[in-house]
């Protein structure tokens, strides 16, 4: 992970910051949350393999904000590594 991180619940910085590095909304398949959510990833690599499916960024943000999270990611890389994003739990803002 680089040096600089961000944590962010801004659906529209989201958006833009997962477009520019090449991300797709997309869910971890038959693992639920509490509220159905499922778990909630912004897949970079493109090709949706077993455990992911791609959603629309609506329902992204329908099962976010019921689950009340957030985005940590990495606003800079410092090198060619790869992009990080985490979903976690909302902190009070």
């Amino acid at each position: 992970m680089g040096s600089h991180c961000r944590t962010t619940r801004d659906h529209d910085e989201i958006r833009e910051w997962a477009t520019t590095h090449r991300g797709v909304p997309a869910r971890v398949r038959d693992i639920r949350s509490v509220g159905g959510t499922g778990m909630l990833r912004i897949d970079f690599d493109g090709a949706v393999d077993g455990d992911l499916e791609h959603i629309t960024w609506d329902e992204w943000f329908q099962n976010f904000e019921r689950a009340e999270l957030a985005l940590v990611y990495e606003a800079e890389k410092s090198d060619a590594s790869r992009t990080f994003a985490k979903v976690v739990p909302a902190p009070d803002f």
